[in-house]
């Protein structure tokens, strides 16, 4: 019987769940833990680390999972090295479920860096109004550019308040349209915006109305994936779960 673990966070993470569990299949869909409230999904999920590569293949193992699916944020570089190295080590069939990345097009002002820290750098100079669409995780490393008026939106309230000094703090959970991102973005007076290019369509309404106002985006790459197959559909997942019977396929 095939017993699939996926690895979550995402929007493509729940809508997979969906489709599984629309199919009968068993499946455990897996949050690291920094969402508060994560949404009700139809399959049982657990929250929190493994402990490593190791503990990912010893969670495997202990549960008799088939196949692994990584739907990870396309950031979480460390978990998805982790990923692959327990599937290899637990001989389960492993897939990452990813998103395309984004393009630039026409009316696009981006300036590529290769990580936080080089954003960061490149937020040297006179104050500007800046919009940090990243999440929380890598708020604080801005602090070290205190000239600009930050604008922040969590998913999730911070047990604690950023120690950006001039900061405002949105609390919502999306998915966001073009045109409530430009309205924020007018509404804040922003004139530049630092992303991730995390890619699909459910966060890239910053970007259209970036795009919209010709505002410049400062986009951080992607980290390299792990060698493992890849694809960009729910129906691909589904495809492989039935063709796929043992490791590296």
């Amino acid at each position: 019987m095939r017993n699939i673990l996926i690895l979550g966070g995402t929007m493509e993470a729940s809508a997979l769940a969906r489709a599984l569990a629309e199919r009968g299949e068993q499946a455990t869909l897996s949050y690291a833990g920094r969402t508060g409230n994560p949404r009700a999904q139809p399959v049982p999920i657990r929250v929190g680390g493994f402990g490593g590569a190791d503990g990912l293949a010893a969670f495997l193992k202990a549960g008799a999972f088939t196949h692994l699916v990584d739907a990870t944020h396309p950031f979480a570089a460390a978990i998805s090295a982790n990923a692959a190295a327990a599937a290899r080590a637990s001989d389960v069939a492993h897939l990452m479920l990813t998103r395309p990345e984004w393009q630039a097009v026409d009316g696009d002002r981006w300036t590529h860096v290769p990580d936080i820290a080089s954003a960061v750098r490149a937020l040297d100079g006179p104050p500007r109004r800046v919009m940090l669409a990243l999440g929380r995780m890598h708020v604080e490393a801005f602090a070290a550019q205190p000239q600009h008026q930050y604008l922040l939106r969590f998913v999730d309230a911070p047990d604690a308040p950023p120690t950006l000094l001039r900061h405002h703090l949105l609390v919502d959970r999306g998915p966001f349209t073009p045109a409530g991102d430009l309205a924020l973005m007018r509404d804040h007076g922003i004139d530049l915006v630092v992303a991730k290019n995390a890619g699909g369509e459910g966060a890239r309404a910053k970007i259209d109305a970036a795009r919209a106002l010709g505002l410049p985006v400062i986009m951080i790459d992607r980290p390299p994936m792990p060698q493992a197959r890849a694809v960009h559909d729910i129906g691909d997942v589904l495809a492989w779960v039935d063709h796929s019977a043992h490791r590296g396929v």
